[in-house]
């Protein structure tokens, strides 16, 4: 088979993530002491056994999603599948920094810390109540342009994130995003449902985001990755060091081209594709888009063995 790894964004998270990954395998504990050591604070503390509104911050949410996929990661590696096993890594929005750390084009110190300062700016960038998001379920992308196009009357009103054929994502000044909603389902969008974010993440409201961004990654040490990566904001791969640079910073007001970037590793021949930490969400939109890539969910230590077995049945 050829595989792909992909890394979950925000809202894949939950309290005690992980914590299984890290009694089991020493690797796996590594990866939230790394963590908490670069973060100054114990967030494994708050991963395990803390208050899930607190995790659900962004700029909590971002570095504890990263870490546990790369315990997850780090879980593969020890049973004796490491990332070269794949053809291509993606993450979406903030799972694109857990690719580039899992293809050690990052560190995970640095990944952390580049996360921590990306939830908090964006947090920063808008004042709350001023930006929103909604899922638009039942309309292609092209009418969503159209729908937020209409709907913006002035304001900040974009396709944010192409999940899939049945869902995309608007995002924008929140009056804007509320007329999108209702324009949706005057189109014919089977549902238009409000998301309960904190900030108008991927578009044009984030600009201030990305300038911080740009500016903390101009001091970070990024590496060719092991194996290539498709960019959320051109739905291809790259492997150049600079040019990921740029795109992790096109990336904060950038729309997130899932939908693209899966269909471009089926069209490279990838079959199947492993969900590397928390949650399912990436697995559900993969097989909307192509049923014929083989998902599975890579997040406890029984899913660790159920993949590494499955790779070795495929390779008999």
């Amino acid at each position: 088979m050829s595989l792909a790894f992909v890394f979950p964004g925000q809202g894949a998270q939950s309290i005690g993530m992980g914590r299984a990954l890290a009694e089991a395998y020493p690797a796996a504990q590594a990866v939230f002491d790394e963590v908490d050591d670069a973060l100054g604070e114990k967030l494994s503390a708050l991963i395990w056994e803390g208050d899930a509104d607190e995790l659900t911050l962004t700029q909590n949410a971002q570095p504890a999603l990263m870490a546990t996929s790369m315990a997850a990661l780090r879980a593969l590696e020890a049973e004796g599948t490491g990332v070269a096993a794949a053809r291509f890594v993606a993450g979406h929005s903030l799972g694109e920094y857990s690719a580039l750390a899992a293809a050690g084009a990052l560190s995970v110190a640095d990944t952390a810390r580049l996360l921590r300062t990306r939830g908090a700016a964006m947090q920063k960038a808008v004042p709350v109540g001023q930006g929103a998001m909604a899922a638009i379920l039942g309309l292609g992308l092209e009418t969503v342009r159209e729908v937020a196009a209409e709907a913006a009357q002035g304001e900040v009103c974009q396709a944010a994130n192409d999940n899939d054929p049945t869902q995309v994502v608007v995002s924008g000044a929140t009056a804007a995003v509320e007329r999108a909603a209702e324009i949706a389902k005057a189109k014919g969008a089977k549902r238009a449902v409000m998301l309960p974010v904190s900030a108008p993440f991927h578009c044009a409201l984030m600009q201030p985001a990305a300038d911080a961004m740009q500016q903390a990654l101009a001091d970070v040490a990024i590496a060719a990755p092991v194996v290539p990566l498709v960019a959320n904001v051109r739905a291809e791969a790259v492997t150049d060091p600079e040019t990921i640079r740029q795109l992790l910073v096109e990336q904060v007001t950038g729309a997130v081209r899932w939908r693209e970037s899966v269909q471009y590793m089926a069209a490279q021949g990838v079959t199947s594709a492993w969900e590397i930490g928390a949650g399912k969400a990436l697995s559900g939109m993969i097989r909307k888009i192509d049923r014929a890539i083989a998902c599975q969910a890579v997040g406890t230590p029984e899913d660790v063995k159920k993949a590494v077995e499955s790779r070795g049945e495929s390779n008999v």
